[in-house]
């Protein structure tokens, strides 16, 4: 069997594992508890699919409705962090538990570093503040003659003296 009939054979069962599952979690803990973490779950998604992933959704329809081609092609990528945040999303937005595991696992950071490296990409940075941190040999200082140097700078204030 080739993979596309591997995938398609999971997907259709897919639904019939999440039933099982939704019955052995409202036998442990009732029925109550059980609709209320699907709930949960899908609620979790929607507002991770709203918040992190509205980016790459805007980017996805604006590639759709100015119709694919070479030049916006590249807009439909969603590689690194921001990929990963959508299909985390994407799977906790789905109901069932199955895919709310898969979902949490992905949303995991140590988890998307193997992932990147697994892929052969280097692995997300740590930083969320909008620093990128370079390799020494990446950069370079081009000093503006506009600015006043540094040392004019330092040599006023008390805290360099």
């Amino acid at each position: 069997m080739n993979v596309a009939k591997w995938l398609l054979l999971g997907l259709l069962a897919l639904p019939m594992a999440e039933l099982a599952v939704f019955i052995a979690v409202v036998a442990v803990y009732g029925f109550a508890l059980a609709l209320t973490l699907l709930i949960v779950g899908s609620v979790a998604g929607g507002l991770i699919l709203r918040r992190a992933g509205g980016q790459h959704i805007a980017r996805m329809r604006v590639a759709m409705r100015d119709g694919l081609n070479q030049n916006n092609f590249t807009a439909l990528r969603a590689d690194g962090v921001g990929g990963l945040t959508l299909l985390g999303g994407f799977l906790l937005a789905v109901p069932g538990f199955i895919t709310d595991v898969l979902g949490l696992l992905i949303l995991v950071v140590p988890l998307w570093t193997r992932i990147s490296e697994a892929l052969g990409r280097r692995p997300p940075p740590a930083r969320s503040d909008g620093v990128v941190d370079l390799e020494p040999e990446q950069w370079h200082r081009i000093d503006d003659p506009a600015l006043p140097s540094r040392s004019r700078l330092d040599a006023g204030d008390p805290r360099h003296q």
